[in-house]
Order: C-alpha cells, then sequence, then structure tokens
C-alpha cells in the first residue's frame, strides 16, 4: 500500500498560524512520540497555536505543541505535554529548510497534525511573518466575503 491510499484523519488544525504569517510552502513531517502522546493525539487533546520548529545540528525539533498527559496512565509512565519532539524528514528537505530559513529570515509552523494511516504525520508551513497592515486587509477580506455570501444566501 503506498502512502497516497491511506486515510487521512485530521486531529488538530492551527488556524491562527495563516492569520498571523504568510505560508509559502508546505511540507509533511513524521513525529518521534512516546506511547502516551499517541494516545492523547488519538483522544484529541493537542494545541497546536503556540508551536514552532526549529533546526538544531541539522535536525528538526518542534517546540511549544501541547500534547495533554494521558488520563489512564500512571504519572510514572506518563509524558510531558510540553516536551520538545523530534520531526522525521528527508536529508534533502532538511538542507533545503536550512538555506531558506537562514537566507530570508522565515519560520516553521505547525499547520496540521493527523493520521495518514496509522502514523501520526505534522505538516509545516514556511512562513513570512505578517504586518499589521497585512493582518488588517485578512480581516477585511474575511468580512466582505462573508458578506457576498450573506447577500447570495438572501436573494
Amino acid at each position: 500500500m503506498e502512502n497516497q491510499d491511506k486515510a487521512i484523519k485530521v486531529i488538530s488544525n492551527n488556524r491562527k498560524a495563516f492569520f498571523l504569517y504568510e505560508i509559502l510552502e508546505k511540507y509533511e513531517a513524521g513525529i518521534e512520540l512516546v506511547g502516551t502522546e499517541v494516545k492523547s493525539i488519538r483522544a484529541g487533546k493537542v494545541n497546536l497555536t503556540d508551536g514552532y520548529a526549529f533546526i538544531k545540528n541539522a535536525e528538526v525539533w518542534l517546540s511549544n505543541v501541547h500534547i495533554s498527559s494521558y488520563a489512564a496512565s500512571s504519572l510514572y509512565f506518563n509524558h510531558d505535554p510540553r516536551r520538545i519532539r523530534k520531526l522525521l524528514m528527508h536529508r534533502k528537505e532538511i538542507n533545503q529548510l536550512i538555506g531558506k530559513i537562514e537566507q530570508k529570515g522565515l519560520t516553521l509552523v505547525p499547520l496540521k497534525l493527523y493520521f495518514k494511516g496509522s502514523l501520526v504525520k505534522i505538516s509545516l508551513g514556511l512562513g513570512k511573518g505578517k504586518k499589521l497592515h497585512d493582518k488588517r486587509e485578512t480581516i477585511k477580506n474575511r468580512q466582505d466575503q462573508r458578506e457576498i455570501s450573506r447577500i447570495l444566501k438572501n436573494n
């Protein structure tokens, strides 16, 4: 069975990332997890809002993503909810990211956490921070779209 055939089940979306950043490229990565983290993810106890990824020693790391402790586990075997997790990517992709992040001052932001078959994957966005006027423009466009759809609905 190839990766394209596997069912994708989205666990968590980071909607705030699309508001704060202009996403230029998207990447898919696996995550190195412990058992209680996988069980918490299956229960949907994940928050990507403040998360970011960074590159250290030619490896990609995910920081500040909150995966809640698993309730049915003992205190001894449970994980730290905000621990730094290693992301699994191809060397070629990591080298491309290193060049782009250092050269243009871009940021790696987690966009979506999902199951692809039985594997937990994360979608990373290479983003450029929006300025205040860009954020205002995004809000204005959203309100205009809402108004247009409301008018079309009434007619």
